[in-house]
């Protein structure tokens, strides 16, 4: 097994943080990812001691940001007092990544929004460098644009990463909402030495819905090989998480759905056989 392999919470979304870490451990998954919403269910002490006592570690936690206020939920949020909480349970778990999901257009200012989270990424990058956790900007599809994240390219993302130090913040690189970008291999080559974290999955076809419209590695027409290439020619060697919203997925079994993750990472994303 390709030892980079991390499993994301939410393609096992019906098991709970101790069925997800033992399951990992059990099928030899030596890396997962983490929501803020599982943990909280367990405790951010005792998932800190699950993790240890099975030998996994954690390739982010899910997640903070909304420094627009605006939030699929519509309830308007404070996202730098939400975000240090989360930077501070990340470190509690030896988490060294905090994906961030930036938040959705404020007042129908696009561009005022994007300053907002410029803003709030200044504020708190030297909070996360304190606390060994990096602040990792995730762009998201543009037709989460309106509610949540006014980044939509790797462009965009890294535009603000760069401001700060690299070991502060750096930008996710997930398939999903990238891999349609005529600029894509452009702009992971210029995000060298930013990519903290590489999310993989594949797209349904015809697509469903803008968020659950993901499949496994394999059943859609995204080239894995091809993408996890340019990220490593970009420095990226860290873990690689199979990330899949998916309602057919989460009302299986957790043990079903793990196995099938490992064995379409195998055969679609990790080096050796089969397609690109």
């Amino acid at each position: 097994m390709d030892e980079r392999l991390s499993l994301n919470q939410i393609t096992t979304k019906a098991w709970s943080l101790p069925e997800a870490v033992a399951g990992c451990a059990e099928a030899g998954v030596g890396w997962i990812g983490l929501w803020r919403d599982k943990v909280a269910e367990t405790g951010v002490d005792e998932a800190a001691r699950l993790l240890k006592e099975h030998g996994i570690r954690v390739s982010s936690l899910c997640r903070g940001g909304f420094f627009t206020g605006v939030t699929p939920e519509g309830s308007p949020v404070d996202g730098v007092a939400r975000t240090r909480e989360a930077i501070d349970e990340a470190a509690a778990l030896g988490a060294g990544v905090l994906v961030l999901v930036v938040g959705g257009v404020a007042g129908n200012d696009l561009k005022a929004s994007r300053q907002r989270v410029a803003d709030a990424v200044g504020e708190l990058a030297p909070y996360a460098g304190e606390r060994g956790v990096r602040l990792g900007l995730e762009p998201l599809h543009p037709m989460q644009c309106a509610d949540r994240s006014v980044l939509s390219t790797v462009d965009q993302a890294l535009a603000i990463a760069v401001e700060h130090p690299a070991e502060q913040v750096g930008i996710i690189v997930d398939e999903f909402h990238v891999w349609w970008d005529p600029r894509i291999e452009e702009s992971i080559a210029a995000a060298a030495g930013r990519i903290a974290g590489f999310h993989v999955c594949d797209v349904l076809v015809p697509l469903p819905d803008p968020l659950l419209g993901r499949a496994l590695p394999g059943d859609g027409p995204i080239d894995h090989r091809h993408l996890r290439a340019r990220v490593e020619a970009a420095g990226y060697t860290g873990p690689i998480e199979v990330e899949v919203f998916n309602a057919g997925l989460w009302a299986r079994p957790g043990a079903e759905v793990l196995a099938e993750t490992i064995a379409a990472f195998e055969r679609h994303v990790a080096r050796g056989s089969g397609r690109r």
